[in-house]
């Protein structure tokens, strides 16, 4: 059952990480969007980034606290409850410093569109760094789930 749960944390983690690679990959590229093009492309391009990867990310932070107790009195306890730690930390970061932005901008988008470029052009470094940070805590979160399978790992073979 352990090898199940390490399995699903790490499949879940893994493609929680898809969504903030992406937008770190493209960050170089939307910043040099006019404003009236980075609205057009961030009002449409991400609709499903929330549908489908906050989902997955949720579960993963479920799957790494599950797992993180199962292994409590393992080597893996440390790294694996600090992965949870740091993945909790990753969503908690994406509401403080991303969710506002796009609440301002779905208001912004009803107001009209001169409302909304506007809108756009000032929240759009909070809304791209936010972005950056977040998936960075989330990536060192994948890293310390990892380290605790191959700790746990190299103490099973070990013979501990």
């Amino acid at each position: 059952m352990l090898r199940i749960w390490w399995q699903v944390t790490l499949l879940l983690a893994a493609l929680g990480l898809v969504m903030g690679g992406a937008h770190v990959l493209e960050l170089p590229v939307r910043k040099q969007y006019e404003p009236e093009f980075y609205l057009q492309v961030t009002s449409t391009l991400y609709q499903y980034f929330g549908l489908v990867g906050g989902p997955v990310q949720v579960m993963a932070l479920l799957a790494a606290a599950v797992l993180a107790w199962l292994v409590r009195d393992r080597v893996a306890f440390r790294s694996t409850l600090a992965g949870a730690v740091c993945l909790g930390l990753s969503l908690a970061l994406w509401f403080l410093l991303v969710q506002p932005v796009n609440a301002a901008w779905a208001e912004a988008l009803q107001a009209g569109s001169a409302d909304a470029v506007q809108s756009y052009a000032q929240l759009q470094d909070r809304w791209e760094f936010g972005h950056v940070i977040a998936f960075v805590a989330w990536c060192l979160g994948f890293t310390l789930l990892l380290n605790g399978l191959l700790r746990e790992a190299f103490a099973s073979s070990s013979g501990r």
